[in-house]
């Protein structure tokens, strides 16, 4: 027993060191009503943050390791990915973290603040760890990684690392609930985007969608059990312009079917714009196509 103990302390001892160790790669990010979330250090003068959950505001107060107070202003957002950059008025010393790997099974130690200059811990298992994926904005994640641990909102947004202390990635909420981690090479492919332009260009077509099933009496000639209702239309917009209305059902764009708004999602990326796309749609009890021309996103 004595021998079990032992490797129990110290696996007990490891963690507590690394909980200890991390605390300097992240930072509260103070909200109203003395609540804050967590930001993970990127670099001397980058923090990143859950898009998300960061409120639609320019500044904010921050607080770091040993309770240090910053300054920062809001630099970039991208809702779809999830990755918001706030830029630091005066640089600070970034954490040296080599980049780790997520393997499905392995130990996985999320990192948040606790909003006083400390560190929350939270430990759990890599639940799946697989191929990229595109969110329901269209945002390009690169690996699937699910964590089985809780997580607090305040520390969202916090660094994510494996048991050699290598870094996977920031905390976030995903679909239904889940902590899932934005992986260490999609914050590196947005975060200099985000710097330099302070968003990401997407495709956008103008339009208010909801899921609904396809009439039972054109399923045959709509060729799929379900679509895309056109809810509401923006002035001016790509579907305005083509002559899309409200009540319109959407079955497909360049012949990808709406069964699923994932998959329509991530045809409205940066290399959509300008780009003409056939719909295929429902109205007035007709199955009929037309096209519109992807614009760019409007600003928020």
């Amino acid at each position: 027993m004595t021998g079990q103990a032992d490797l129990l302390v110290q696996f007990s001892n490891a963690l507590a060191a690394r909980a200890e160790a991390a605390k300097n790669a992240v930072v509260a990010i103070r909200l109203a009503h003395g609540r804050h979330i967590t930001g993970t250090v990127w670099r001397s003068d980058i923090v990143v943050a859950s898009e998300q959950s960061l409120p639609r505001k320019d500044d904010f107060e921050l607080i770091a390791a040993g309770g240090s107070t910053l300054s920062a202003k809001v630099a970039g957002r991208d809702p779809s990915t999830n990755i918001a950059i706030l830029k630091l008025a005066e640089p600070m010393t970034p954490p040296s973290i080599a980049i780790g790997e997520a393997h499905t099974g392995a130990v996985a130690l999320a990192i948040g603040a606790d909003g006083t200059g400390g560190a929350s811990a939270r430990l759990g298992l890599v639940n799946l760890a697989g191929p990229e994926w595109h969110s329901s904005r269209g945002g390009l994640i690169d690996r699937r990684i699910v964590l089985d641990l809780r997580l607090g909102r305040r520390e969202e947004g916090g660094s994510v690392f494996d048991a050699a202390g290598g870094w996977l990635g920031m905390s976030t909420f995903g679909p239904r609930g889940q902590v899932i981690v934005i992986p260490t090479a999609t914050i590196e492919r947005i975060v200099p985007q985000l710097a330099k332009d302070g968003g990401i260009a997407r495709g956008w077509l103008g339009v208010a969608l909801q899921a609904v099933a396809v009439p039972d009496a054109l399923r045959e000639s709509a060729e799929q059990s379900s679509g895309l209702m056109v809810m509401s239309v923006v002035a001016d917009g790509p579907a305005a312009q083509a002559g899309i209305v409200a009540g319109d059902i959407i079955l497909s764009v360049d012949g990808i079917s709406t069964h699923r708004l994932r998959n329509i999602a991530r045809q409205f990326g940066a290399d959509s714009i300008g780009r003409k796309a056939d719909l295929r749609l429902i109205r007035g009890g007709a199955v009929t196509t037309v096209q519109a021309t992807i614009a760019e996103r409007r600003a928020a």
